[in-house]
């Protein structure tokens, strides 16, 4: 049985509008999820140990303030494009669109104004919530008007995310959630202990700005080679690798099937994660720098949680052998990724 329950959770500034945000709580036995209809963003997200205590796993804020400055989008729903557009330029139909620049060079999870920094229209399921909104033709750079909506239903120990899209005139369109996960619970020092595999036999070697070169690169023999779980404190020494901010390219099919798993020792949590995207962006929090005060004054150092972005392949509007990305009028974008939560 899951309880779904609304409240206030602050006032938007007045130099954005000054709307009402509200916060959704979705709770079932083994899981407790607060979400707002800022950003989508998952604010809180409670999960048992193996002895039964709860603990918040994702990083975030106590307030709406913390949101509204700018953050490195947790927990927020991202688009229209997630992650990176190479020189935020891309050509449809014989027109170039330019984006705006916000990630050095390039384009980045919408640019300026993503979907991260607006409000959304809430409706209460009887399970969840849906979230809707019209993003205008040209909004960002982008052609056409697209209408969203995003839908978080918890059944048990899983959560839903579902994200669907419709558009008047081709779109590039990829949508994910930035949650930044710490399975010992969010405030605790780093990830290092955490054991991770993804089910990628091939992932994306990116330029210096993060832009996937074009070549898909076999994991076997590599560091990105994470179809056995390996602990990431010792795997990153092992590899000298810095951390991981990379796309891992998922079996292709509309089908849900189980794409990442992630076992803390200490408490027994899990987390998996299956969706129907064709990619997976692995980050390890690597540009955190403890400069953020969290919930409870908590710093969030750097490596101090990790993100599993369910979406399409970066920069696959500029990559014709990459997976579709564009939504044409007519169609509709329809893509879930379920994180199921357990103890071992």
């Amino acid at each position: 049985m899951t309880t779904v329950r609304r409240e206030a959770f602050g006032r938007m500034p007045p130099e954005e509008g000054g709307g009402e945000v509200e916060k959704f709580v979705l709770q079932s036995d083994s899981v407790r999820v607060e979400i707002l209809s800022y950003g989508c963003i998952i604010t809180t997200l409670e999960t048992k140990d193996r002895d039964g205590k709860f603990s918040d796993v994702v990083l975030g804020f106590d307030t709406l303030e913390g949101y509204v400055r700018k953050h490195p989008f947790f927990g927020a729903a991202v688009g229209r494009v997630a992650n990176r557009i190479a020189n935020g330029r891309f050509t449809l139909d014989g027109k170039e669109y330019q984006l705006f620049l916000n990630n050095g060079p390039n384009s980045l999870h919408g640019g300026a104004k993503g979907f991260d920094k607006v409000l959304w229209s809430p409706q209460v399921l009887p399970n969840g919530v849906r979230f809707f909104r019209l993003s205008p033709d040209g909004e960002e750079g982008y052609p056409g008007d697209l209408k969203v909506w995003v839908t978080y239903t918890l059944s048990g120990r899983e959560l839903v995310i579902n994200y669907q899209a419709q558009t008047s005139k081709t779109t590039p369109i990829s949508l994910t959630n930035h949650s930044y996960f710490n399975l010992a619970g969010q405030g605790s020092r780093d990830v290092y202990d955490h054991e991770i595999s993804i089910e990628a036999d091939s992932y994306l070697p990116v330029d210096d700005t993060k832009i996937p070169t074009g070549e898909v690169a076999a994991v076997q023999g590599t560091g990105f080679d994470l179809r056995q779980p390996v602990e990431l404190g010792k795997h990153l020494q092992k590899f000298h690798l810095d951390g991981f901010d990379h796309n891992f390219c998922l079996h292709q099919g509309q089908d849900r099937r189980l794409v990442a798993r992630v076992f803390h020792p200490p408490t027994g949590r899990t987390m998996e994660v299956h969706t129907t995207q064709p990619g997976i962006q692995f980050y390890t929090g690597n540009n955190l720098d403890g400069s953020l005060k969290g919930k409870g004054a908590a710093t969030y150092p750097k490596h101090s949680a990790f993100c599993l972005e369910t979406q399409n392949w970066p920069d696959a509007v500029n990559k014709s052998h990459f997976p579709n990305v564009l939504l044409h009028p007519g169609e509709e974008y329809n893509h879930t990724t379920w994180l199921v939560f357990n103890t071992a």
